[in-house]
């Protein structure tokens, strides 16, 4: 579980994860602010052209020219003056004009409508200004954007004689900015996108190499040394790394293939003086059965164990070095795996019982028919009976159940002895592993068991709780299999 969470993480954080953090953000934020930017400057500049439109239609002087003659005239001589002014105003169509009397009331509009209350916010600025004028943006109340520019009439003693008031819309200035910063967005995007491309292209010309070679590597890891990285048409970094992984693995094929010869030749070597040794003390102790030499018979059978343990231990070797180098085969032939089993259990049998233990054994009455070899199917029950033996105090039990289908037969040898710890649990099927290594052997059976049940497409389980015992389970297919009637067995 903790080994699926760590590679989540390193894919979260892998190449093109950070490439997308580091450079495609950053870029990102760049071309927006470069597009806010554009569109600002743009916007003030805009803006800046209003205001300056508004302040020569304003000219303080020439307003003061016009309404100069009319500041102490009555307020109706006043007020046609003002409507004659906005009536010649030659910027009609481009402002509009509103003018105040001496109360702060909009006596005419260029509109020829009442004037509307909204936000005229630069009237009251230019009023207390010094200058007697002030250019504001704002909003009517209608919502509209605005600018607007207020100029006051002079000062006749002290007390406001009136003033104009000149607006411009900025609602078309506003859908011409919003289309440049829309324009600019589409520039940016499109720049990111050939950023995107282009990038994506790049790290993938190198992110797919790196993980051919990471599947090859895990290959390797498993034992597949003959496995090449081919990263065709381009000569670079990776291709070196790939080349040096080549030779790696070459090297390491030839160590493996040189050690597995010298394992092969030495087991090979020692089975002859072994058999001498076993056949020849069977000969004396049957020779020294008349003559009642305790000492000489015990020491007979120690040498006779130990060689039979030693020569089990060859077996093994060899199993393993054929297993390495892909040579281990099977003579298939129809078999009665049952059969095998109950050879298996017989041969055990006898040894559990002088070693204190007791074997249930439970089996079906009627054949389970298969496709096999029978020599390698009895090794894997008369090693993982061994095991449970081997791994079991006296005083335990053993028990072999099988139970049978139409399809396959399950086999299950449970003891009560030390049982393997959750972390030894999942490597028991690893070659040279011992979760045990108090108890003799080599390691390499289980491993052996397991691949000679799976080249009979079964499958081969262990379940074990420390200190409870160890269950061993081998599922293996079967042939058509009637089964009406039958009983068990013990």
């Amino acid at each position: 579980m903790a080994s699926v969470k760590k590679k989540k993480q390193l894919i979260k954080s892998g190449i093109t994860a950070r490439w997308i953090v580091t450079t495609i953000l950053v870029i990102a934020v760049i071309l927006a602010a470069i597009a806010a930017v554009i569109t600002f400057s743009i916007r003030n500049f805009y803006y800046d052209t209003v205001k300056t439109r508004l302040l020569s239609m304003g000219q303080t002087n020439a307003v003061a020219d016009y309404f100069g003659a009319y500041l102490d005239s009555s307020d109706d001589v006043f007020t046609q003056r003002a409507q004659e002014y906005v009536e010649n105003f030659s910027e009609i169509n481009t402002a509009e004009v509103w003018v105040y009397d001496n109360d702060g009331s909009v006596v005419t509009t260029s509109t020829g409508f009442d004037a509307i209350p909204g936000d005229d916010k630069d009237y009251d600025i230019a009023l207390a200004s010094s200058t007697g004028m002030a250019v504001e943006k704002g909003y009517t109340d209608s919502g509209e954007h605005i600018m607007a520019l207020t100029v006051f009439l002079p000062k006749t003693d002290e007390a406001s004689n009136g003033a104009v008031r000149y607006i411009i819309s900025l609602a078309d200035l506003d859908r011409q900015v919003a289309q440049v910063a829309l324009a600019a967005g589409v520039c940016c995007l499109f720049a990111l996108s050939l950023v995107v491309l282009s990038g994506l292209f790049f790290i993938r010309s190198i992110v797919g190499p790196v993980k051919k070679i990471n599947e090859a590597a895990r290959r390797i890891a498993s034992g597949n040394y003959t496995e090449k990285v081919n990263i065709a048409n381009r000569y670079d970094e990776i291709t070196e790394l790939s080349e040096s992984i080549n030779y790696m693995t070459d090297e390491i094929y030839k160590t493996d293939r040189l050690k597995n010869d010298f394992i092969s030749t030495v087991s090979h070597e020692l089975r002859t003086p072994l058999t001498a040794i076993k056949g020849w003390t069977e000969t004396l102790i049957s020779i020294n059965a008349d003559k009642k030499d305790a000492t000489l018979n015990e020491g007979l059978k120690v040498i006779l164990n130990e060689s039979e343990r030693l020569y089990s231990l060859v077996e093994d070797l060899l199993d393993f070095s054929r297993m390495q180098n892909g040579r281990m085969s099977l003579r298939m032939q129809k078999i009665d795996i049952l059969a095998e089993l109950d050879d298996a259990v017989y041969v055990l049998r006898d040894r559990a019982s002088r070693e204190g233990l007791e074997i249930f054994y439970s089996a079906p009455d009627y054949p389970a028919p298969a496709q096999g070899d029978p020599d390698r199917i009895k090794q894997v029950f008369v090693n993982i009976i061994d095991n449970a033996i081997k791994y079991t105090e006296p005083g335990g039990r053993i028990a072999i159940v099988a139970a049978l289908s139409t399809k396959e037969i399950k086999i299950s040898v449970a003891d009560t002895g030390c049982g393997i710890s959750a972390e030894d649990l999942p490597h028991v099927k690893e070659k040279f592993y011992k979760a045990n290594k108090s108890v003799k052997g080599s390691g390499i059976g289980l491993a052996v068991c397991d691949e000679i049940v799976s080249m009979h497409h079964g499958k081969l389980e262990v379940v074990s709780v420390l200190g409870e015992g160890t269950t061993v389970i081998v599922t293996l297919p079967v042939t058509a299999v009637n089964l009406s009637g039958g009983k068990e067995n013990q």
